[in-house]
């Protein structure tokens, strides 16, 4: 016996590799030393930082993939998984330097996992940050066929002085929302809970399809519209930091909503007063809202709710803000103000 006969197939993962290499170099930066194909990957870190701190991040798309792998739609997938990291990572003021992956498969299909570091490298060219390397594992009887699990892992920098944490929020600072582009890569667990369970008006049994494009979304199809990938927030928000907005923390919305990640980028005695209906929602939630038969209160602890990302902003500059995003193309609203407190997001629907 071999290890073929185990289910592992060398050469093919090193023809995958080969593969692969084209696209991932062309995310490298000036500071990656040496090629893909190595023990490990090498960044030197420029010598224009006085007091360089590096920030991580670890994240995955969780379970996203099984949409992904019902339509057998791979391409747009990694980019969530780096928006996840590097969105991060983003929220202490670091610039995204370079990314990881982890890709684990029962058996590797290459044309399906080329998809994948396609969108991988993609997500890396939005933020700036250099594939540095990564892990395919072939783990046959592990995995079922068609299936794979991803894991990102991302590395930052900042100016010691120029960490953004609550200590620099001040009570009357300005919420500014950037919209998501959608669900983004949290709550699928309840979002395929009521794509299999319930029943769609007209039928007798339950269970939507992908393909069914439901009233409110209007004209695209569920799979289209669940699959839209996470978006990155990286290259605006360091264009506004660099140009001196004064930002004062930053809070990613991912799983747990506003309700649980807006208050982790507060100080002691703040809380953030939201202003329900100053941005729009999107049609997705309201389609869930109604399928699923959720409860506002719900919805806001699961979902982002048309808000991806949050910035806190010196009160005179919330219009400067404003301008600055729209002007890169991120929808960006006022939603709230912070205000003396303990840690809580104020104004949201309740039971």
């Amino acid at each position: 016996m071999d290890y073929r006969d185990a289910g592992v197939d060398v050469e093919a993962g090193q023809n995958f590799v080969r593969q692969i290499r084209q696209m991932v170099e062309k995310t490298h930066r000036p500071e990656v030393l040496g090629g893909l194909g190595g023990f490990s990957g090498l960044f030197q870190l420029s010598s224009g930082y006085q007091e360089p701190v590096l920030v991580s991040g670890t994240d995955g798309v969780g379970t996203k993939l099984k949409i992904a792998q019902a339509l057998n739609q791979h391409g747009t997938i990694g980019i969530d998984l780096v928006a996840m990291c590097v969105n991060d990572v983003l929220t202490c003021g670091a610039e995204p330097l370079f990314f990881l992956d982890y890709l684990a498969t029962g058996k590797l299909e290459p044309a399906q996992l080329t998809q994948v570091v396609a969108g991988i490298a993609a997500g890396c060219q939005q933020a700036g940050c250099a594939l540095l390397g990564g892990e395919t594992a072939e783990m046959p009887g592990f995995y079922p066929a068609g299936e794979y699990d991803l894991a990102g892992f991302c590395v930052g920098v900042v100016e010691k002085q120029q960490i953004l944490t609550g200590d620099r929020v001040q009570i009357g600072d300005v919420a500014i929302g950037l919209a998501s582009q959608g669900v983004h890569s949290n709550g699928y667990s309840l979002v395929r809970k009521v794509i299999s369970d319930r029943t769609p008006p007209g039928q007798s049994a339950p269970g939507y399809a992908w393909s069914d494009r439901p009233e409110q979304l209007q004209g695209k199809s569920l799979g289209e519209v669940l699959l839209t990938p996470t978006r990155l927030y990286v290259d605006p928000v360091l264009k506004g930091l660099r140009q001196g907005l004064a930002i004062h923390a930053m809070a990613h919305i991912t799983g747990g909503g506003l309700p649980e990640n807006l208050p982790r980028c507060l100080g002691p005695n703040q809380s953030v007063q939201l202003a329900l209906g100053s941005w729009p929602s999107l049609p997705i939630f309201e389609w869930l809202a109604i399928a699923g038969d959720i409860k506002p209160a719900a919805m806001f602890n699961t979902f982002n709710m048309g808000i991806g990302f949050v910035v806190l902003v010196e009160a005179a500059q919330a219009s400067l803000a404003l301008q600055h995003f729209k002007a890169l193309g991120v929808e960006a609203y006022e939603i709230g103000q912070v205000v003396e407190g303990e840690g809580e997001v104020l104004g949201l629907p309740q039971d």
